[in-house]
């Protein structure tokens, strides 16, 4: 191989410096602007997040506390301050009450922040007498919820179903998105109309981008379910669970699937399928939306598509994270979302997940209690023979409803049955006997029943 080298040739005197010599003056220079860009984008994004709420039970508004928190972090904002407010009966008009809003603005500005975060859903009038009288920008749980999902957005179904979301709930806040809403044109000699004003110019906007979300998701809606249709013939286990709970971590210990799993609120938020089996595929197991205590219906709504796989699911597993001292009200609220989504009569595998984070193990009885009498397991994603137990266990309960095991003499000139048993079921088991071969095999009953079918005509 050539080696090539160069040595540094002095610029020829004559030659001016393209930078007039100034360059660490301008590098200088550059570097204080992004410093103090990102020294604004930082106060812009400083937040004071409020807990509101009626429960009393410290640990409770603690851990309530904790999520809002997160999702405020999670969709790239910054916490400079926080306190839990009782709240026993909400005012109609601002939800505080005035003196109440007033205070709390007073404690928000003076720790820095640019926008108070409750953690409530507002009306739209309710937001917008809530400004008038704190003099600060609020945003509510929804549009906290909104900006984390669209953040964490990546495949263009995803992204569209954010943005319809958005897109509605933005739609009765028009008023109060701080432009100038006055007159465009007037009702004058020289003009095309009566006149609009720039609210109702947006509104119209809006409306026909929301038409064509919709009519871009009805296009994807139609391609999934195409893609499901191809899997009937497939065990389909789907986890579900409050977000955060592991499922995407499991998904990667059970099929080295590789997704992220970072630790924040909605970090998965398409579904995704992967081969549970080796058998050619006979069992997929799909990683879908994590739930939240009140969810937008908006939301839900918009991601119909998406949890379409839930509805359709041959075993739901549903993940719950056992370290977490709310795990019952998570629990209670991935089960009432399955209700509302018409899934509560599908068969059900609970998974306790995080048991390396607990300080002591249930004993088996709690984990009865706790789900309600329906299979289950205790493990932590990082101990590899748990996994592999679950493994099993899965496959066996979601083949025990519909398959069935055969043990038979198969002769050797029974190419048929034998190509059936290797093509279509699985084969447990084999002993080679005088012309032939005693077979166990499993798979569906439909497919037993032909593979006996085909031994009665050979013998």
């Amino acid at each position: 191989m050539p080696k090539f080298t160069s040595k540094a040739i002095s610029e020829h005197i004559e030659v001016p410096l393209a930078d007039d010599g100034q360059l660490e003056t301008l590098v200088e220079h550059w570097d204080a602007k992004r410093s103090n860009e990102s020294a604004g984008r930082a106060f812009e994004s400083a937040s004071y997040v409020v807990s509101v709420g009626e429960a009393r039970d410290p640990r409770i508004r603690a851990a309530q506390m904790d999520e809002i928190v997160s999702l405020v972090e999670s969709q790239g904002g910054h916490v400079v301050g926080q306190e839990v407010l009782h709240l026993s009966e909400p005012n109609p008009r601002t939800l505080l009450g005035k003196g109440t809003a007033e205070e709390v603005a007073a404690r928000a500005r003076a720790a820095g922040a640019t926008m108070l975060v409750l953690d409530a859903e507002l009306s739209p009038s309710q937001t917008r007498n809530l400004e008038d009288v704190a003099g600060i920008p609020i945003c509510d749980r929804e549009a906290i919820i909104l900006n984390v999902f669209l953040r964490h957005a990546r495949t263009r179904r995803a992204k569209l179903q954010v943005e319809l979301a958005q897109l509605q709930y933005l739609r009765p806040r028009i008023r109060g998105v701080g432009l100038d809403m006055d007159q465009q044109t007037g009702a004058t000699k020289n003009a095309r109309g009566p006149g609009e004003t720039a609210s109702e110019l947006m509104a119209r906007k809006l409306d026909r981008r929301l038409e064509e979300l919709q009519k871009a998701l009805r296009k994807l809606t139609v391609t999934a379910r195409t893609q499901r249709l191809q899997r009937t013939d497939c065990h389909r286990i789907v986890l579900v669970g409050y977000t955060n709970a592991g499922k995407t971590s499991l998904m990667n210990a059970l099929t080295n699937a590789g997704l992220s799993a970072r630790d924040m609120p909605f970090e998965t938020l398409d579904t995704t399928s992967r081969c549970l089996t080796r058998h050619g595929g006979d069992v997929l197991i799909c990683d879908t939306v994590g739930f939240i205590r009140r969810l937008p219906e908006r939301l839900l709504a918009s991601f119909e598509s998406t949890l379409a796989e839930v509805v359709e699911a041959s075993l739901l597993v549903i993940v719950v994270d056992t370290s977490d001292y709310e795990r019952q009200l998570q629990l209670k609220t991935t089960l009432e979302i399955l209700e509302r989504m018409g899934a509560a009569d599908i068969p059900r595998f609970y998974v306790f997940n995080k048991r390396d984070r607990l300080p002591f193990v249930p004993d088996e009885e709690v984990l009865e209690r706790w789900s309600d009498g329906h299979p289950h397991a205790l493990i932590s994603t990082t101990d590899p023979n748990a996994v592999t137990e679950l493994q099993e266990a899965l496959l066996h309960v979601v083949r025990s409803h519909d398959e069935e095991e055969l043990t038979t003499f198969v002769p050797y000139g029974a190419s048929e049955v034998i190509a059936l048993a290797y093509g279509r079921c699985r084969v447990v088991r084999t002993e080679p006997v005088d012309d032939g071969m005693t077979m166990t095999i499993q798979g569906p009953i439909a497919e037993i029943s032909r593979v006996r079918r085909l031994l009665e005509e050979v013998q």
